[in-house]
């Protein structure tokens, strides 16, 4: 039994001049990959767990943890072709081909690659940002990986977007530095409104809303910005932090809403477009 077992091991399934690929070594590759992805895991958990203790930095666990990840999976890489047979000259030979292959076709590749470790060092792109992408999508960075970043836009639709996009192209992070944000909201009264009963029906309005910041630098403020054709157009600024500068449509709705409640309250007119129709005969 055992000597029949050690012949099916043994048998070549390939053969090419002085290379014999067996049983036994595709076993031992499938082994090696398994276990590089059960220890991965393994020691990311460990390592988020002893980190939390210590109340290390949500990104920093992050970094450590993608890092870690890269080093067992080409660790692995590595001794999975030495057990499949490749010396260390044809690793060397596999080096020279794949430089070639990013020097033409996998430049792309190469690049996201690179793109996505300086993102990961630089910090200037975190899990959990809320960035507006050049198209003008906004969404939440959920996940960065080795080709691109994972966003969520706030229509719950996940985009993959290629990490190179992040280094060469302008990308506005909402919440690099801090999650404060003003909200700028505009509203219109119609001409020979009381402008100082506009400003206290715009500030009303602002402490009717919960989630409105009163700190120094960050107080709510009622500016007119332009005499329109219809009225005045008026613009309640505001402050907000947290997870609501990620939900800018229902913030802007909630300040409309306490606006408009305050301006019926003070019977304060919201101008609409007019046109007059002159009829010839």
């Amino acid at each position: 039994m055992i000597a029949q077992i050690e012949m099916w091991l043994t048998f070549p399934i390939l053969t090419v001049d002085t290379y014999v690929l067996r049983i036994a070594d595709l076993l031992s590759a499938a082994c090696i990959i398994i276990l590089s992805v059960l220890l991965s895991r393994l020691l990311t958990k460990a390592f988020t767990l002893a980190a939390k203790r210590s109340r290390a930095r949500e990104q920093s666990i992050y970094v450590i943890n993608r890092v870690m990840k890269y080093i067992i999976y080409g660790v692995g890489f590595l001794l999975t072709l030495s057990v499949l047979g490749f010396s260390s000259d044809k690793l060397l030979l596999i080096a020279g081909a794949l430089g070639v292959g990013i020097g033409f076709g996998m430049q792309s590749i190469a690049n996201n690659f690179v793109s996505g470790i300086i993102i990961l060092f630089e910090k200037s792109l975190r899990v959990g940002d809320f960035i507006e992408l050049p198209n003008g999508l906004l969404g939440e960075v959920r996940e960065i990986n080795i080709r691109s970043t994972l966003i969520r836009t706030l229509d719950n639709a996940d985009i993959l977007v290629p990490n190179a996009d992040f280094i060469t192209n302008q990308v506005n992070n909402w919440t690099l530095s801090d999650d404060i944000r003003r909200f700028s909201i505009r509203f219109s009264v119609a001409y020979g409104s009381d402008l100082a009963l506009v400003q206290k029906a715009g500030l009303e309005a602002a402490k009717a809303v919960p989630f409105t910041l009163y700190r120094p630098n960050f107080m709510p403020k009622v500016l007119v910005s332009e005499l329109a054709s219809s009225g005045v157009d008026c613009i309640l600024s505001v402050w907000s932090e947290g997870d609501l500068v990620k939900r800018p449509g229902q913030v802007n709705s909630d300040y409309l809403i306490a606006i408009y409640n305050s301006l019926a309250a003070h019977e304060l007119e919201i101008p609409f477009n007019q046109m007059d129709v002159h009829l010839r005969s």
